[in-house]
């Protein structure tokens, strides 16, 4: 009988990890507190008002398109900035762990971000690179992109997914909601 209502508990506290394998996006405990008061991320309104944007925290999710060297020993993101999904795509209505974090397939315009990532995302195989994941928290700087001019958004928080541990919304025609 023990074992049993054990099994039920264990069950009923199933953790979507750090993936967020559940068919709704999961934030982490850190990540609660790091978008407390950020804004979302708008592409024509940080064009229209630089300086208004730069007093703010910012968030958003974007798949790397480039990496590189930072300041510091930092990454240097280039992100093609995404909206996330209302809901998670999985394989399986049954199973959480066949559920990914969703994003919409179209991007929203590109934003650099230096980040400082942790050992376990800055080397190895499942590392920050081009096709992963980010959700970026942080502040736009004075600098600006020496290629294309746009801020730069320092991150005082990140959370990745590598490649293959998250979708996009084009992924629907082989995956249930």
């Amino acid at each position: 009988m023990r074992r049993a209502a054990l099994l039920v508990v264990l069950v009923a506290c199933h953790s979507p990890g750090p993936y967020g394998f559940s068919p709704s996006y999961a934030p982490l405990d850190a990540e609660e507190s790091a978008i407390l008061d950020a804004t979302e991320y708008d592409p024509v309104m940080v064009q229209r008002d630089p300086e208004g944007w730069r007093k703010k925290r910012v968030m958003l999710f974007g798949v790397v398109t480039a990496r590189g060297s930072g300041p510091g020993g930092g990454a240097y993101l280039s992100l093609s900035v995404r909206r996330l999904e209302p809901r998670n795509l999985c394989d399986n209505a049954n199973d959480e762990d066949s559920c990914r974090v969703t994003v919409s397939d179209r991007d929203f315009g590109v934003v650099h971000a230096l980040a400082r990532l942790s050992p376990d995302d800055d080397f190895g195989p499942q590392s920050v690179g081009p096709g992963s994941l980010v959700r970026v928290v942080g502040a736009f700087g004075e600098d600006l992109d020496p290629n294309d001019g746009t801020p730069v958004l320092r991150a005082s928080y990140y959370r990745h997914w590598p490649r293959n541990y998250y979708v996009t919304r084009a992924s629907a025609v082989h995956m249930r909601q």
